[in-house]
């Protein structure tokens, strides 16, 4: 009501007979966002115009017969030398009780379409609408508000307007009024919630002026006070905004916010008042000279929906009554930062929202519109009961998860486009949240196994790891670690600029890619005796990593996996909660980085040295894998290195065994032109080039099994 009646107060609101969209299904005007065109084949209807007191007709065409009724003119181009005689002339209304009507010209009709004359029906077409208030011409309504014909349709009164269509066409073939009827393709209107097809009527409405509202909002995207995520929708923004009409907000329907007006007396709409509740109306109405108990009737019309709506960003928070109080949710919160929704209601609900709260606040509700696409089946289809490929998101749910679907859409979609719904894509997300389930089932279950409190404490991520404990680790760490803040840098960076998608999937790669398939490995060389591992301050450093990495992705995964996330959290060792801290809560927790000013430490040589080392040991493994070495058996090597890359490898000789499935005792690693590597690379062996300055020798006696071997030549 707040809302109706400060725009009321500002002449922006007005009650007005105007052509409006009618749903006769629903019995209620519609927005013309609400309508729907399709293309569909319907019939083109050649018929005579009889000029009046004269044998002669004038032909034309219309794919609505029954709208003859309402006809007040027939109109032709100025210059069409057919029909320039019959101009200023009048004709008679096919079976309109021999009523007669003017031709008058104008350039607005298409010479070439139909047959050049164009029957004009102000009261059921906005094109003729225009054309009559032009000329002055009468508005005859022929149809009741269930789409049947009125009086004013003659013996066809009380007939439905498509049974009126087909036997007034019959009526007229029998008065030989009839050309032709010729298929034709035509745009045909519908309601976008009853289905059925729109009646363009005049009727007295309360519209809202947008003109200068719709200026607004226009301005708001084009200084940059507002930013639409993808930027490619500023130019629909524009070319709706600047061709706005007024709208339309009264609704004949059973649900809604009823329109705050009251008319004056038992009967007639004439005068009236705008305002808040009943006991402001009649304060109004005694203000205006009416008797305090003067009868007033409250409009029984609701507000259309988006108007509503529209009050979203302010009303939500707190306005009107909050408006100006310190503190207060008003305040705080409006306006907000960012608008996620749709792109197919930016102009119902988004461009309505900006108009309103620049209009009632002063303020744009948000500085910035991110408009994702629309769920569709994975073959890109719209989603139809009728083509049975409509996905339950409950059913999906209950047999993937809440986090494979969320995480499934969330990095499916690029703002602006539409998001293929592939079930193989959510079941390959689920087997994503069984691997990051497995992945900290690992570390809290055998790598902290019988770990005691006190060094629990001190694995706990109070913060990112620094540059003095970073200088401490081995390489496989220092390399995790920088990754992982390099991760940290690119999602928080992708997130801060909309890419979504981008940023969920890089943590994806990082966890299954290097955390699971490397990392988690080679921890194990470092805690477990078996592997050789063991030592208190190597065994200390990789559990301190291994629960540093997990946790500051599982911050980064949050967003995108709140459930499983939040659940794995509770089980690492963490810090305390603060004191403001409403809860303990993952939810709750600071983002791995704070402080865009300082970036989280890594080591370019660090990433470039175990990348190398993981091109040795895949190249290992693809040997291996060529000669079709049995994967239990381990053979001997010896690698060749220099520099810097040589004291690497040697200190990370037991993870190349382990992971290159090597014999540790026939294993060797000397420096590049050494005595020692001439003489290991003599012999006969499969060599492997890593990168320049990195090679490995695969004797070929610890390939190939000689008996296999000749039975396979034999």
């Amino acid at each position: 009501s707040e809302a109706f009646v400060k725009l009321h107060e500002k002449g922006l609101v007005y009650r007005g007979e105007y052509m409006v969209n009618w749903a006769p299904l629903l019995k209620t005007a519609v927005s013309d966002l609400e309508v729907e065109y399709t293309d569909e084949m319907g019939k083109l209807y050649y018929f005579k115009y009889t000029v009046e007191g004269s044998d002669e007709f004038l032909p034309v065409a219309t794919t609505r017969p029954e709208t003859i009724f309402g006809d007040t003119a027939v109109c032709v181009h100025p210059e069409d030398e057919r029909f320039k005689h019959l101009i200023g002339k009048s004709v008679v209304v096919p079976m309109g009780g021999g009523r007669s009507i003017p031709v008058i010209a104008d350039e607005y009709v298409d010479m070439e379409f139909g047959t050049g004359a164009l029957k004009i029906t102000p009261g059921h077409d906005p094109n003729d609408y225009a054309l009559g208030k032009k000329y002055d011409l009468p508005i005859i309504n022929i149809m009741n508000k269930d789409g049947s014909m009125n009086a004013n349709a003659g013996d066809y009164d009380g007939l439905d307007r498509f049974e009126c269509r087909d036997k007034l066409w019959d009526d007229m073939m029998k008065e030989e009024l009839v050309i032709e009827v010729k298929p034709h393709k035509q745009r045909v209107p519908r309601s976008q919630r009853g289905g059925e097809i729109i009646e363009p009527m005049v009727s007295s409405q309360w519209f809202v002026k947008t003109e200068g509202m719709g200026a607004k909002a226009l301005q708001a995207v084009k200084s940059g006070d507002i930013k639409i995520v993808p930027q490619r929708f500023d130019k629909i923004w524009y070319n709706w905004l600047e061709d706005i009409h007024d709208w339309c907000v009264s609704r004949q329907l059973w649900w809604g916010h009823r329109i705050p007006v009251w008319y004056i007396g038992e009967s007639g709409e004439e005068e009236y008042v705008v305002a808040r509740n009943d006991d402001e109306a009649r304060e109004k109405a005694i203000e205006m000279g009416y008797d305090k108990d003067v009868v007033l009737r409250q409009e029984e019309d609701v507000l259309d929906t988006w108007f509503s709506s529209g009050l979203w960003p302010f009303a939500t928070v707190g306005w009107p009554q909050n408006e100006g109080v310190e503190n207060s949710d008003f305040s705080r919160f409006y306006p907000g930062t960012c608008l996620e929704t749709g792109y197919d209601i930016i102009f119902f609900w988004v461009a309505r929202m900006v108009m309103m709260g620049l209009e009632l606040t002063g303020e744009s509700p948000f500085s910035v519109i991110y408009l994702h696409g629309l769920v569709r089946a994975a073959d890109g289809t719209k989603m139809s009961k009728t083509k049975g490929n409509v996905i339950d998101p409950l059913d999906t749910v209950a047999q993937y998860g809440a986090d494979s679907l969320r995480y499934s859409l969330v990095t499916g979609v690029t703002p602006g486009q539409d998001i293929p719904l592939n079930m193989d894509k959510i079941q390959a997300n689920r087997n994503f949240a069984n691997k990051l389930w497995n992945c900290c089932k690992f570390v809290t279950g055998n790598a902290l196994k019988d770990v005691d409190e006190e060094s629990l404490a001190e694995i706990a991520v109070t913060g990112p790891i620094t540059q003095e404990e970073f200088d401490t680790l081995s390489l496989p760490e220092r390399y995790i670690v920088s990754k992982c803040h390099t991760l940290v840098a690119a999602v928080t960076a992708d997130i801060e600029n909309y890419s979504l998608g981008a940023a969920g999937s890089k943590v994806y790669e990082f966890l299954w890619d290097q955390y699971a398939d490397w990392y988690i490995e080679i921890s194990k060389t470092r805690i477990y005796e078996g592997q050789g591992g063991g030592g208190e301050v190597e065994s200390k450093a990789a559990r301190r990593v291994l629960v540093y990495v997990l946790d500051t992705s599982l911050r980064l995964l949050h967003p995108y996996m709140p459930y499983i996330t939040e659940r794995l959290w509770h089980h690492l060792p963490r810090a305390a909660a603060g004191e403001e801290q409403a809860a303990h809560s993952l939810m709750l927790a600071d983002w791995p980085q704070m402080d865009d000013g300082t970036p989280l430490v890594t080591s370019e040589a660090a990433v470039d040295q175990f990348e190398c080392f993981q091109a040795l040991t895949r190249s290992i493994r693809n040997a291996r894998a060529e000669y079709n070495v049995e994967p239990g058996k381990r053979i001997s090597a010896v690698v060749i290195a220099s520099g810097k890359m040589l004291e690497e490898l040697e200190k990370e000789k037991l993870s190349l065994v382990f992971l290159a499935r090597l014999d540790p005792d026939q294993v060797s690693i000397f420096e590049a032109g050494s005595d020692e590597a001439k003489a290991a690379t003599a012999v006969e062996s499969v060599q492997v080039v890593v990168r320049d300055g990195v090679e490995a020798y695969l004797p070929l006696s610890g390939l190939i099994d000689p008996v296999k071997e000749r039975k396979r030549l034999e």
